[in-house]
């Protein structure tokens, strides 16, 4: 699943080459990833492309009014979530191939005036993506719920202290849960609480001032590193570029690198952490199992 460093890069690669080009035909091949139907999606032709932005683990193009509008005319704004298995695919002259409903991975696509564009593409068989087109990104439902963004200016460990001292869930959830912290998932909770030296399991609300502390440079060092190394690549390395730096999450067998011992991994019904028991757990290996709202 793409994260905040991934996301943050496709839209900084959409930036670089959308910005300013108008949307000539935009058209939707998974029927079900389209959430929204008012405006409809062929509102967004002929607008221009003015901004491209992040938002937690969604991106929102911007267009602004089309050539021939009316005085006052509202910006449109198309937003999309990538969930689990979704991807973006850029082309610099793109295909004319008629899209099939349900005959490919493609779920959206979006020919601009110079001929580019760009495919949203989702394999397997549970279908997570989601596109909207509204006029307002604060109109998406999970673009409303979001919390704070950990890498904001603003954000200060302050402000992440109060957020632990008011919840007694495992920190795994809590890092994971897009309500209370936007953009980080399965993969980077993983490498932050590797990173931090601390269980999956512990108590949110349990932290003292030294465990706060750390978990919240483990954040925002990881985080930021991850970004950096994100920043500049085009669509189709990172996926390979994340994988690659990845120190836990999706090691399970291989030896830490920290310290050598055996990565491990607790499995769910759908999902799974890895973590490493002599950094994180005092050498003890957790239980394979724990209750699934631990992933929610």
């Amino acid at each position: 699943m793409p994260e905040m460093p991934e996301v943050e890069a496709l839209a900084e690669f959409l930036r670089e080459r959308a910005v300013g080009r108008a949307i000539v035909a935009a058209r939707v091949a998974a029927i079900a990833a389209l959430k929204t139907f008012d405006p409809p999606l062929h509102a967004i032709e002929a607008r221009p492309i003015a901004s491209v932005a992040r938002h937690g683990k969604f991106i929102d193009l911007e267009m602004g009014p089309s050539t021939d509008a009316a005085p006052g005319e509202p910006s449109l704004h198309l937003v999309f979530h990538l969930a689990r298995a979704g991807w973006l695919r850029w082309y610099d002259e793109i295909p004319a191939t008629v899209l099939r409903p349900g005959k490919s991975p493609i779920a959206l696509r979006v020919r601009l005036d110079d001929g580019a564009g760009f495919d949203l593409t989702e394999a397997g068989t549970k279908k997570s993506l989601a596109v909207y087109v509204v006029r307002d990104p604060a109109e998406v439902p999970g673009i409303a719920r979001l919390g704070p963004d950990p890498m904001a200016d603003t954000f200060t460990e302050s402000d992440f202290a109060g957020i632990l001292a008011a919840r007694r869930t495992q920190v795994k959830g809590l890092l994971r849960d897009q309500s209370v912290l936007a953009g980080i998932g399965n993969a980077y909770s993983d490498e932050i609480l590797h990173a931090a030296k601390m269980s999956p399991y512990k108590l949110a609300a349990t932290l003292d001032d030294d465990e706060v502390s750390r978990l919240f440079a483990a954040m925002r060092g990881t985080l930021s590193e991850a970004l950096d190394e994100a920043s500049g690549k085009p669509a189709a390395e990172l996926k390979d570029a994340k994988r690659r730096r990845l120190r836990v999450h999706g090691r399970t067998g291989e030896p830490c690198p920290v310290c050598g011992d055996t990565i491990r991994q607790v499995e769910f019904h759908d999902s799974t952490f890895q973590y490493c028991p002599t950094c994180q757990t005092g050498g003890k290996p957790l239980a394979d199992r724990v209750r699934s709202r631990l992933l929610k």
